[in-house]
């Protein structure tokens, strides 16, 4: 039986041990987000060389700021689009990949090419397709002249369309390897019964594919709801600021106004989204881990 004095040195070492993960996690990642939060209490514009402490101002313009509520409605229309439409396309391409025939591991190599593509060199290629002069987009549609980027019906599903072109590959992936976790024994034995394909896959694979749909959406999500580098390159948040959303809109007043101190704001207001986000998917996720 050990004593008190050898458990407190062994709680002492695992302290020392976790230390240093601690440390780069309060540097990396608190660090920035505290840093933030105390410029968003200031009045803070680098060019007049203005600054002093404001307290919730910033927050007080921030709920009648029209021009943030925009962009929390594009930022909350470009997730829920862009998410759901990425979902029902990947369950389908999921249920293709995880199928046996000849050359299934080249089209799960291909498949991911756009995924693995930077972000900013697919949009900048997309930019050119949707270009109303010599696009290729146009071209299909036979000779359409529809000025994808330029006009504010148009820019933000143009720009739905790129993500969800990029993204679709990663959420397939999720849903792959929740595929390959259902036993093939349920499958034979629906097939005995004489369960169709449909009755398979409504009563089988979609109850237990739930959890890897959650975990996609809530990735997917988090990642939507901070979009900036597709669309800032795709139309830099025009026409109009139709396509602009919060990140774009905090990288502007940062970056354009050097308004420091309400740009933070804009990024707190923004970080709060993802976290909330966050804390909604995780709660459902958790409920529903609990019920299996």
């Amino acid at each position: 039986m050990r004593g008190a004095g050898s458990q407190a040195r062994e709680r002492r070492q695992a302290y020392l041990l976790v230390a240093p993960a601690v440390l780069v996690l309060v540097v990396v990642a608190l660090y920035p987000v505290l840093a933030a939060v105390w410029l968003s209490l200031h009045r803070f514009i680098l060019v007049f060389g203005e600054r002093r402490f404001t307290g919730l101002e910033n927050y007080v313009y921030l709920m009648g700021d029209a021009r943030f509520w925009s962009a929390l409605g594009n930022t909350a229309y470009f997730t829920a689009v862009a998410v759901a439409v990425e979902l029902l396309l990947a369950v389908p391409l999921a249920l293709l990949l995880n199928r046996a025939f000849p050359g299934r591991g080249l089209l799960r190599a291909s498949v991911l090419v756009p995924w693995a593509i930077p972000t900013v060199v697919s949009a900048r290629l997309w930019a050119w397709m949707f270009n109303p002069d010599y696009g290729l987009i146009n071209r299909l549609l036979g000779g359409a002249d529809i000025n994808w980027l330029g006009a504010p019906g148009y820019a933000l599903h143009a720009a739905i369309l790129v993500d969800v072109w990029k993204t679709t590959p990663f959420v397939a992936l999720l849903v792959l390897a929740g595929l390959q976790g259902i036993p093939e024994d349920l499958y034979k034995a629906a097939r005995v019964d004489g369960a169709s394909e449909w009755r398979q896959f409504r009563s089988i694979t979609l109850p237990l594919l739930k959890p890897a749909l959650l975990l996609a959406l809530l990735f997917r999500s988090l990642d939507a709801f901070r979009v900036f580098d597709a669309i800032y390159v795709l139309t830099e948040g025009g026409p109009a600021n139709t396509t602009e959303t919060l990140s774009i809109y905090a990288y502007k007043t940062l970056m354009r106004s050097g308004d420091f101190g309400y740009g933070s704001t804009l990024a707190v207001a923004t970080f709060l989204g993802v976290v909330l986000l966050a804390v909604v998917w995780l709660r459902w996720l958790g409920r529903e881990e609990g019920r299996r």
